[in-house]
């Protein structure tokens, strides 16, 4: 009873974070504890049933992350293949094949602890057993709760569309992904427009050093030729990051309005990520995403992942060590 009640108290207080404010990672995480702890009393209610089927439901839940691990890193090698081969040989484009690769070798080194006869080595796969089931939780909890994030569509109104800028095409071109940000931020700026309201479209993006001109001056090029009135966008031409992009155009509707609403428009792998990044800067807003390619978004999301555990990197620098720790007396 005490893992039900456990899975409900972490329940609750995913959905306290979330009626207080959406965009926490703490929502995540609370919501992973509670499918987890609940996983737990549902298996530990299996283990006392005196049944075969029980007996084999258990078998079979206790293989099943084993067996999809492999999968897993199965599909992210080929994905990574996929990657290289469309996008290139990039730190970014590789991330999914070393991911792969990752999992791969933790089995190959659990394997080889439990044939060799050294302490040393069973000592060092127990604690990166212990470190890859922390990561795979978060990212579990990441990947679980961003989905649901990007289900809750906003639909209040808003005195700003912003749309978040990317890298260009030969310096100067919007590029696909840009192009899928502009068309969701149009849309959802005629659907204010056809409700009554007048936002303002602001583009945010500076000139990046391989760039010949500002990426919002580029975005606002695109919006305008493709029907976009041009006295409803704003440029926010500062900007060099993701957190830029939000404190920057933060301030700009602040200035004009400290009581503004906004939301901000950016790719569906990128959405979480940047509302928690919003929630920092202080942005009156949600963030929504745009469609992307289906090969660029595992990638995409295993580098999302690694922004927000470098974002809380003492926290999980701290776990990390107690994990380590726990390791070495056990």
């Amino acid at each position: 009873m005490l893992l039900y009640a456990l899975a409900l108290l972490f329940l609750l207080l995913a959905g306290v974070g979330v009626l207080r404010d959406r965009r926490r990672f703490g929502n995540a995480v609370c919501l992973g504890l509670a499918v987890t702890l609940l996983a737990l009393a549902l298996l530990a209610t299996l283990h006392r049933a005196d049944s075969a089927a029980a007996e084999t439901v258990l078998i079979v839940v206790v293989l099943a992350p084993a067996l999809g691990s492999l999968v897993l890193a199965g599909l992210l090698i080929a994905n990574g293949l996929k990657m290289v081969r469309k996008e290139g040989r990039s730190l970014a484009n590789l991330l999914a094949l070393l991911c792969g690769l990752g999992i791969l070798a933790v089995f190959a080194l659990l394997l080889a602890a439990t044939r060799a006869d050294s302490e040393v080595l069973v000592v060092i796969a127990r604690t990166v057993f212990l470190l890859a089931c922390y990561l795979s939780f978060l990212f579990a909890c990441f990947v679980g709760y961003a989905y649901l994030y990007g289900r809750l569509t906003p639909r209040e109104d808003v005195d700003y569309v912003v749309v978040l800028g990317t890298g260009l095409l030969d310096g100067s071109r919007v590029p696909p992904l840009l192009a899928s940000r502009l068309d969701r931020g149009r849309r959802l700026y005629e659907r204010q427009v056809a409700r009554g309201r007048s936002p303002l479209m602001v583009v945010s993006g500076g000139k990046g050093s391989d760039e010949q001109l500002p990426e919002s001056h580029a975005m606002a090029d695109h919006l305008v030729e493709h029907g976009f009135p041009a006295d409803r966008i704003i440029r926010e031409d500062r900007s060099r990051t993701t957190e830029e992009n939000l404190r920057f155009s933060h301030a700009i509707m602040a200035a004009a309005d400290p009581d503004y609403r906004c939301v901000v428009v950016t790719n569906n792998f990128h959405a979480f990520r940047a509302a928690v990044f919003a929630r920092r800067e202080g942005v009156n807003g949600h963030v929504v995403g745009s469609p992307t390619a289906a090969y660029y978004w595992p990638s995409a999301t295993i580098r999302e992942f690694v922004a927000v555990l470098v974002t809380y990197r003492w926290a999980n620098l701290a776990v990390g060590a107690l994990l380590v720790i726990e390791s070495l007396n056990f």
